[in-house]
């Protein structure tokens, strides 16, 4: 049996950060009926053979799932139910923005079996909130949180976003510092990445908004990651951290190339061979389904060759590194070959072990630059 994943895309959200390149929109709630209407229908009539799967592992996220109320989120956990064996699930995420989680909200999501909470902290300091867009207060993130876990979640992650605009280490540490206070059970830390298609790519584009220097980010990167070590957070991931046992699964499933399923507008889904994409747009998709039709606008059949490559790459990222055993015997020699040449340059980064190949933190400053050295 293959471990495998279900994830569940919810658009809708009360604002559109200037970061976010997730598909979302704004003002459209009175659409939420329909849309759990044609989920439910895309989740009855998905046709992906699952019968030598595992299904371990739920994640609903957006946009902001947590604007959808207990009903709505019981409406799609019946009809997975009534398609699929959920019997192994161990991990069932929700992500929720502060202030957009009321305590009755949250209580109904944790009895559904929803136990595990993500939320969209990003930052604690006022005038970067604002610089991202995010229309809740450090109070309110302190808030969400203590009615979370008054909700009964016992296992919740922290987004944090550093290295951008404006901030300096200072507000950065102290931030840290203050999630840290909360002892959440995982921490995502990412510095602030410039996506196309995003406002802050078009500020930065015209001159408007001047991103941190690379050298900036890399010193940040490794400090952050000494300071979360010391506080018993393990980086098994380049930007994932989480007290021993508290690893986000439903993403390990991604990291490991493992398949999973994928529900609602611009959700992708991969069954091992084939990757697929649904339209980026609620109304195609709501009219694609409401007619009979399948919601699907991309797909791809991966080779071999395409497969290895996703599996150094994602391999890099993780603490646990490339898994040899996994690469093709077709391709291993020419691996073999890759990683002699990557040893000349990457020496000082490089962990070699006799079943997979890693990065030590330093090296993973350098992940994507190692990456293509190794790829085939």
């Amino acid at each position: 049996m293959k471990s495998a994943g279900i994830y569940i895309h919810i658009p809708f959200c009360a604002v559109k950060c200037i970061y976010c390149d997730f598909y979302s929109i704004t003002d459209r709630e009175n659409s939420i009926p329909r849309f759990i209407n044609a989920i439910v229908k895309e989740i009855e009539t998905c046709t992906v053979d699952v019968s030598n799967w595992k299904l371990e592992t739920i994640f609903i996220g957006g946009g902001t799932p947590s604007l959808l109320n207990g009903r709505n989120i019981e409406s799609i956990l019946n009809a997975l139910e009534r398609k699929y064996n959920l019997a192994q699930k161990k991990e069932w995420t929700m992500e929720a923005n502060p202030g957009e989680a009321p305590l009755e909200r949250l209580k109904d999501f944790r009895s559904l079996g929803i136990n595990r909470l993500s939320m969209g902290v990003q930052s604690l300091e006022p005038d970067l909130l604002k610089f991202l867009t995010r229309i809740h207060s450090a109070n309110q993130v302190f808030e969400t949180y203590e009615h979370a876990r008054n909700a009964g979640f016992e296992n919740i992650n922290c987004d944090l976003i550093y290295s951008m605009p404006g901030q300096s280490w200072e507000i950065w540490e102290r931030d840290l510092l203050r999630v840290l206070d909360l002892k959440p059970e995982h921490i995502s830390a990412y510095t602030l990445t410039l996506e196309k298609g995003t406002e802050l790519y078009q500020f930065v584009k015209k001159g408007q908004v001047t991103m941190p220097e690379e050298d900036q980010t890399g010193e940040w990167f490794l400090n952050t990651h000494d300071i979360l070590n010391s506080h018993g957070y393990s980086a098994y991931e380049i930007s994932n951290f989480a007290r021993q046992g508290m690893e986000c699964r439903h993403n390990l499933h991604y990291w490991r190339i493992h398949p999973f399923l994928a529900f609602g507008p611009s959700a992708h889904g991969f069954d091992g061979s084939n990757r697929w994409g649904n339209v980026r747009s609620l109304d195609q998709y709501l009219t694609q389904i409401e007619s009979g039709n399948t919601p699907i606008s991309m797909k791809e059949s991966l080779t071999q060759k395409n497969l290895t490559n996703e599996l150094i790459g994602f391999g890099l990222r993780m603490n646990e590194g490339i898994d040899l055993a996994q690469i093709p015997e077709r391709y291993l020699n020419q691996f073999i070959t890759n990683l002699e040449s990557a040893r000349e340059k990457w020496s000082d980064v490089l962990i070699l072990r006799d079943s997979s190949v890693s990065l030590t933190k330093k090296g993973m400053v350098y992940t994507d630059a190692v990456g293509v050295d190794l790829m085939l």
